[in-house]
């Protein structure tokens, strides 16, 4: 048991370590180690890693808000979306058999989809924010850049409560379609003041249902909070693009266990 504890602990440290160098990795790494690694059911593990997101991620906030690093318009018109698409998705879900094979596998092949999703944000979202830069989009019309935004937040909103995937590397490459114009730091710290309260509503809506891990919710806290604050004193130190490719290309690898699992 102390043995797990410790996997539990390193694991944390891992992820949130990522998330303070890059803004994404959270979920993209946290639920399928925990499915693949530690054989938790995809509904726990979903359940659990969206309230490690949000107390993981608000350390990372925090740091990025003391900077000025977030846009508190985006993160307000994302939450406008987000909060209807998640209440939603969590009132669909409640009213489905909790340990249903059917819902297992269901949720298990949307984390697949949504973790090839993330590593194409991860390995091709620069090129297509500095595409944007030069097209027409970066000249549309204020409203209509609003409204996409809602509606990004309403798909992040059904995406990550149900596979706790998607805030981070998908939130991340479409902001920069809509907002090339903004800093991809203030990019990434706004993202991820928009995840804090995401993640927090999304998991709390499955701690209702009845699947979340408490136990190991508190290993990994124990490993990703210094981990995340670690990495965001120490980002500038290196280099972005290598992470990002590296976690996109791992993330390609995830997906294909994750895909071809069988629920539990």
């Amino acid at each position: 048991m102390a043995q797990i504890n410790i996997a539990f602990v390193l694991s944390g440290f891992l992820v949130g370590s990522l998330v303070g160098f890059t803004g994404v990795g959270g979920g993209s790494l946290m639920t399928p180690i925990l499915i693949v690694l530690f054989g938790v059911h995809p509904l726990a593990a979903v359940g659990t890693d969206l309230l490690f997101a949000a107390v993981t991620k608000t350390a990372g906030a925090r740091v990025h808000a003391l900077r000025g690093n977030v846009d508190w318009q985006v993160v307000g018109l994302l939450a406008l979306g987000s909060v209807p698409g998640a209440l939603g998705t969590i009132f669909v879900m409640a009213r489905l058999p909790v340990h249903s094979p059917a819902l297992a596998h269901a949720i298990t092949v949307a984390i697949g989809v949504a973790l090839l999703l993330a590593a194409a944000g991860l390995l091709f979202g620069r090129t297509a924010g500095r595409v944007a830069a030069h097209s027409a989009a970066n000249r549309s019309a204020p409203a209509a850049r609003r409204g996409l935004t809602v509606f990004l937040g309403f798909l992040l909103g059904v995406l990550v409560s149900l596979t706790s995937v998607g805030a981070g590397a998908v939130g991340i490459v479409v902001l920069r379609l809509l907002y090339p114009q903004l800093p991809a730091v203030r990019l990434v710290g706004s993202d991820i003041a928009h995840a804090v309260p995401l993640a927090l509503l999304a998991g709390s809506g499955h701690w209702l249902i009845g699947d979340v891990r408490w136990a190991l919710l508190g290993s990994l806290l124990i490993g990703s909070i210094p981990g995340i604050i670690l990495a965001s004193r120490c980002a500038h130190r290196v280099p972005e693009r290598i992470l990002r490719r590296g976690l996109g290309m791992v993330l390609l690898v995830i997906a294909t266990p994750i895909l071809m699992s069988q629920p539990h």
